[in-house]
């Protein structure tokens, strides 16, 4: 697919502002759509948006086709009579500054709960019909992961290789009669991802009415904890008993002497090759029904990937195994049309990973915090970027332009200021500089980066479970008039400024 020039800032909505604990669907979302707009940006690039479960990640989520119910706008049900303002008395405590997701958890849950059973007192006649369709609308994932979730509360969060061998296994018996027995619960999960995609759909509606297009992000692999491993154990890597027999990660490197250990269980691909990837592809679908361009994290592990043994409890022992290769993406290509693909093609990677990904013509990545290093020429230096590129100053897992620069060396730090003719007294917005005068064709920020902020609002450090990983929250005041037309002025300058719809 060809991008046009344009710009874009990264900001997942659970870092909007807002009074209950974690940024939601709401005002704020609408109210930061028209701040970017404004801004003469057309991206709107999130994280991915599924159901996250313990550490918090949105990349370790219970499902890769449901939505996360913690971002369900209060201020919405309040406006359809959902909730009263009594239901809303006695919010705890919550840090304007980051999500906590374990008051999170106890509380804003229950306060759905309460939603739901006003709703089901009747009186939502329009509400319970669209409600209706949207259960049967997207019955194919929504009937196992309502069930899953019902059954995970059901074991106080156990996951669900710890559940008794019929439920495990799915025994058609004991399926069954957990469909009956726990039938409110599995309604009541139902009605919280339906009031999810309820309100996304509008704030995507209302996206694409002031010219904003919305950046997605897809994990390859899946958590094992979810219900698409669940429910569908024959496309993952696990013996009979539900055990995995392969997990994802990579190998040692001068980062790390033992590699990365992911957990994620690895795809059975000649399984996959079988059934035409159906699986895959529905999941493309469904989430290209909520973002319009899409982040393929990841992208080596559909040339190759390191398989580690199921039992290991390092990265080091493990051997490269093909992906699909350019057969996924032809058949995707012919299910779905061009592709509106951004390829994470970061790392060491070989040749061919990068002839994948040019057969395709999908745009890779370029990160100006990896740019200045020891080693020159580095192909994430401007001067060598070409068009079909997607610029950032850093992702999610990268620190902040200043706290990066704060803690880089001496020769670096003097590097990145002799190539960017500046001082370093403004580092982050000397990289937005740089990045949105360059010739990739797609230019994008982060918020905290747009805010000069330190490494005390980095989003995530890879390879921990901190207290401050995926939970910064942006303040109300942070969107303000000087920064909306420094913006401006920038995409003016390079030539980003989205075209005006009007």
């Amino acid at each position: 697919m060809k991008f046009s020039r344009s710009s874009g800032v990264l900001l997942h909505p659970t870092s909007l502002p807002g009074p209950y604990g974690i940024g939601e669907l709401g005002p704020a979302a609408f109210a930061w759509i028209d701040w970017l707009a404004e801004a003469g940006c057309s991206l709107w690039q999130v994280l991915p948006l599924g159901p996250t479960s313990y550490g918090d990640s949105p990349y370790q989520c219970f499902s890769a086709f449901a939505g996360n119910p913690y971002l369900v706008s209060f201020d919405l049900l309040l406006e359809a009579g959902l909730l009263q303002p009594a239901d809303l008395e006695g919010i705890p405590y919550f840090d304007p500054d980051w999500v906590d997701f374990g008051t999170l958890y106890r509380w804003k849950l229950n306060v759905l709960d309460r939603a739901y059973d006003r709703f089901l007192q009747g009186g939502y006649e329009k509400m319970a019909k669209s409600f209706r369709a949207f259960q049967k609308r997207e019955s194919a994932w929504l009937v196992d992961f309502a069930l899953f979730m019902a059954l995970k509360d059901a074991h106080e969060g156990h996951p669900w290789w710890e559940w008794a061998d019929g439920l495990k296994l799915r025994d058609k018996a004991a399926i069954a009669k957990a469909r009956k027995t726990h039938a409110a619960a599995i309604t009541k999960q139902a009605f919280r991802q339906f009031l999810f995609f309820e309100q996304w759909k509008a704030v995507r509606a209302y996206a694409h009415e002031k010219g904003i297009q919305i950046v997605g992000d897809i994990p390859i692999f899946v958590a094992y904890d979810s219900s698409d491993v669940w429910a569908n154990p024959e496309l993952f890597h696990l013996n009979a008993n539900g055990d995995l027999t392969a997990q994802a990660g990579v190998p040692p490197d001068y980062f790390s002497e033992t590699g990365q250990l992911w957990g994620n269980p690895l795809y059975r691909w000649d399984v996959h090759q079988a059934t035409g990837y159906a699986w895959w592809f529905e999941r493309l679908r469904a989430v290209l029904s909520q973002v319009d361009i899409l982040r393929l994290d990841h992208f080596r592990g559909f040339y190759d990937y390191w398989e580690i043994p199921g039992n290991a409890t390092t990265a080091i022992k493990g051997e490269w195994k093909p992906g699909p290769g350019a057969d996924f993406f032809i058949k995707l290509r012919d299910a779905l049309g061009e592709l509106p693909i951004i390829a994470e093609d970061l790392g060491d990677l070989r040749p061919e990973v990068y002839d994948l990904r040019d057969q395709f013509e999908l745009p890779g990545m370029k990160i100006l915090v990896f740019a200045f290093g020891v080693e020159h020429p580095s192909l994430f230096l401007p001067h060598n970027y070409t068009q079909n590129t997607v610029v950032y100053t850093g992702t999610h897992d990268n620190d902040t332009a200043i706290g990066w620069y704060t803690r880089i060396p001496e020769p670096e730090r003097d590097f990145a200021r002799r190539y960017m003719a500046r001082d370093g007294s403004d580092v982050a917005w000397d990289l937005i500089r740089e990045a949105w005068r360059s010739v990739s064709v797609l230019a994008v920020t982060s918020m905290q980066d747009l805010l000069s902020l330190g490494n005390e609002a980095r989003m995530n450090l890879p390879g921990t479970v901190g207290v401050h990983n995926w939970s910064w929250r942006a303040r109300a005041d942070a969107f303000t008039p000087d920064l909306q037309a420094r913006l401006y002025e920038t995409n003016f300058l390079y030539g980003r400024l989205k075209e005006d719809l009007t």
